[in-house]
């Protein structure tokens, strides 16, 4: 018996990475248009990435099977 292959999210594997103790990396949200409303502060804030919930990585972990 092989084993089957599974599909990778193509979305999820350019929105997501992992590190190598496994958790998940992911960019801010709100830094895609209607930038000149918010504030320097907001948008350089919202450049540097951080991780995505405990909650949402074995959903995140399935799409993305083999990063």
């Amino acid at each position: 018996m092989s084993k089957i292959k599974i599909k990778t999210h193509s979305g999820s594997k350019k929105r997501f990475n992992l590190t190598k103790s496994g958790k998940v990396k992911r960019a801010r949200a709100y830094k895609n248009h209607i930038l000149n409303k918010k504030n320097t502060k907001r948008k350089r804030r919202l450049r540097s990435g951080t991780y995505a919930d405990v909650t949402n990585e074995v959903a995140i972990k399935k799409m993305i099977p083999y990063k």
